[in-house]
Order: structure tokens, then sequence, then C-alpha cells
């Protein structure tokens, strides 16, 4: 790999687009003088202005990093970002658009240095925070762990009014907020952030095939979205939110009252570290038009839940979903009660005793201090994320059938087009996957 290292600075330094430093030395980055980024020239696939990170390059933050409306950032595969100052704990803030090219041979990370490490929600960085004319995000390939910073008066975040109005609140791993922009999120690994991992308020988007692991340290939900948006989420891994792996609402609403179609997603062991009335799988609330179908859930807190007061959209549809419970407790905060907002579809199919129903997974064996309510990160709380589990289905297994497959998508056929993507990728229109009958984001392997 090439040992290029970039030290990133505040936007002033940005728009002067010096030449990039080079450092053969093979030394662990930092302390290096700050430098910038290579712009797109002649000969090159990216608009002039363009800012590039270079393939198996490492870029190290030493200060907050803005893409300037008007511009693009293109990140390429296998480019290392690292946040390496504590105290201002870095955050990348996208006025414009950015698009981050990973491959599956050849991610993109977005980490810490390593002493910063050894707590996974260490928050010694932000996350990705778009301003609210950006026109488009895209990240394909792409870890982004250990974010979830607090803001300080310095933040770029507040500085921009993006987000939070106040400092000391902690800013999400992926933040995007304009109602006319578009968002793809593929193939992704958000781990170890220690606020919610996507908090969406605008646009379309599609975030399918991705996972998402241990999210939030007191608080914070996996996908979170709000108005103004047209979503498809499907065939992701929720694993330990904190709070919920989905909260929808249309808190905000201005315009567009958002429409989330989300299918055949597995979510495992998510809410038991939030104590309270939300702390689940999914939660709906404030007119929500959701789809949900085909959605595995596995040991969560509670099953599908809303808001008595402010309940979803009516033409909401909330089956056929598979949940499946170890645990007595379990079972009991899974069934239809209309007093604590839990709700049961017709069609689902689901544990009636603990253990009953076990979807199979091909290699992963629950915890044996399982408590879901044990409401914080002690005894008891989801077990650390192992690599070595694997959520595909075995053969035999009852949630291989019974999914529903004759409903449409928002991005089925006409897709989301990336105008800044025209002619660096082979395809720049993305278009939803088709559903599967069975239920969860693997099937039989």
């Amino acid at each position: 790999m090439k040992r290029k290292f970039f030290s990133v600075f505040a936007v002033a330094a940005l728009l002067s687009l010096a030449a990039c430093s080079e450092d053969n030395s093979g030394e662990e980055p930092g302390g290096q003088e700050p430098g910038t980024e290579e712009p797109g020239g002649e000969g090159s696939v990216y608009p002039a202005s363009a800012i590039v990170w270079g393939k198996d390059s490492t870029v190290v933050l030493t200060d907050h990093f803005v893409v300037p409306e008007g511009q693009s950032l293109y990140v390429e595969e296998g480019v290392t970002v690292v946040s390496n100052n504590t105290t201002v704990k870095p955050e990348i803030v996208v006025l414009g658009s950015m698009y981050c090219l990973g491959t599956r041979e050849n991610p993109i990370t977005f980490t810490v240095e390593e002493g910063s490490k050894g707590d996974r929600f260490s928050r010694n960085w932000g996350g990705i925070i778009c301003g609210f004319n950006c026109p488009e995000l895209y990240l394909n390939y792409v870890t982004i762990e250990y974010g979830g910073a607090q803001t300080s008066a310095g933040s770029q975040s507040y500085i921009n009014h993006l987000f939070k109005s106040e400092t000391g609140e902690g800013v999400p791993a992926v933040h995007f907020c304009n109602p006319a922009g578009r968002m793809i999120i593929t193939n992704c690994t958000l781990m170890n952030n220690a606020e919610d991992q996507i908090y969406i308020t605008g646009g379309e988007s599609i975030v399918a095939h991705n996972r998402f692991i241990s999210n939030g340290y007191d608080g914070g939900d996996a996908i979170n979205y709000k108005s103004e948006c047209t979503v498809d989420a499907a065939y992701n891994l929720i694993y330990d939110a904190n709070t919920n792996g989905f909260k929808l609402s249309n808190t905000d609403l201005q315009n567009k009252a958002t429409h989330i179609v989300a299918y055949n997603n597995t979510l495992v062991n998510d809410g038991w570290r939030r104590p309270g009335i939300k702390g689940g799988s999914i939660w709906l609330e404030e007119n929500i038009y959701a789809e949900l179908y085909n959605n595995l859930i596995y040991d969560c807190r509670w099953g599908l839940k809303h808001d008595t007061e402010l309940p979803e959209d009516t033409r909401s549809v909330i089956t056929p979903n598979f949940y499946f419970a170890s645990t007595e407790d379990g079972v009991k905060q899974m069934q239809a009660d209309e007093v604590k907002g839990i709700l049961v579809g017709a069609n689902d199919k689901r544990s009636a005793t603990a253990g009953d129903n076990d979807p199979m997974f091909v290699n992963f064996t629950q915890q044996s201090d399982i408590n879901i309510n044990v409401g914080s990160n002690e005894a008891g709380a989801p077990a650390a994320w192992s690599n070595s589990w694997n959520f595909h289905l075995k053969a035999g297994s009852p949630a291989l059938t019974g999914g529903k497959t004759d409903f449409t998508p928002n991005f089925a056929s006409a897709g989301i087009t990336m105008q800044g993507l025209a002619g660096i990728v082979e395809n720049n229109t993305f278009t939803s996957p088709a559903p599967s009958e069975y239920f969860g984001a693997f099937g039989q392997e």
C-alpha cells in the first residue's frame, strides 16, 4: 500500500489546494505538515474542482474538514481516514457532495488513532455531517467506526447550524438533511459509534446490504429517519443498537411526509441497553408511512412498537415479519399490548414460548447471561461483536419461507441517479434490491 499521508485542516487551508505531501518512512501517521488533497485536473475523470483522496492513501484528520458548497470530495478505494486529535474531535462536514468509492476487495475506512480503540465508544471523532444543500452522498464498501463526538463551539457542524443547535450534543456517524438530495449507503459497516449510526432528515435514499453494529453509549438508534424522506432500507443487519434498530418518525414535518419501505432486515439484540418505552426493535410515530415486510427480529427488547398518542399513518403495513425470543421476558414483550403500544401483524411468525420457532442461524449462539431488560452496559448486555458469526439460515429454518414479495419498493424501477458519478462508475443509477421470500437479510448459503 502507498504510504501517502495527508494532514487535514480547516476550511481556509482547503481553499488553497496546495500540492499534497508524501511520506514513505513507514512511520505511523501524525505530525505531518498540513497538506491538501489532489484536485481533479486535466485527464482526470473527476470534475476540475473535485477534491480527491487517492487510492490506498492514508488521510490524517487533525482538524475538522469541510467540503465547500459547490465542490465534491471523491474518496477512492483503499483509503484510510484516521482522526488524530482527541481534543478537537474532527468532523467531516459536507456542504457540497461526497462520494466514497470502496470495493469489496479494497474498502474505505474512517477510524481513530489506535490509542482510542480500547473504548468502543471513545467519541474521538464526529462523523460525516452533510449540509442542508448537500446534493448527494454516496457510500459504498465503507467502514465508519468510533464516531459520535460531542460538539463544541469549534465544531463545524455547530458553526454551520447542522444537526443540533446546542453544543455538547453527540453527532451521528452519518447525517443527511437535504429534502431535495440523494443518498446511497450500500455494503457498509458502521460500528462502535456512540450515537445514531445514521440520522436522516430529508431526501431520497437507498440503504441496503449494510451492517450496523453496536451503537449508542447511553442512547441512539441504528437507522433513524425523520420527515421529508423517501427511502428503501433492505438486507441490513443491525446488532446491538442501544435504543432501536429502526426509529421512524415524521418529526419536523414541513412539506413531505416520509415513506419508508423496510424489508428483509435482520435485527439482533437491540434495545437491551436503553430502558424505557422506545428501546427495542422498530419504533413508529408521528404519522410515519412505513411498510415493513420480511424483517427478522431476534431477541430484541420489544417487538414492533408505536407511539400510542402519535401513531403511524393508517396506510402503514406491519406484516409479515418474523419474531424470535429465547427468553420468557422476550416472548411477553413482543405480544400485542394496546397500552404499551406493541403491535402484532396477522401474518407474522413468532415464538409462542421461549426458544420456539428458532430461525436457526448458521453460526450464532446467544450468550448465556442474556438479559434483554438490563438497561445498561453492565453484565447481561449484548456480547461484543464477533466476525465469526454467520446470520444466514440453515436448511429447515422456519424463516426460509413466508415472506412477501408482491410489493414494490420506492426505487425498484426508476432508481436514484447520482449525478456526480456520471462517467466515473459504469452505471450511476441505483435501484433497490428485490424482496425475498425468506425473512431477514440472509437466506440459506
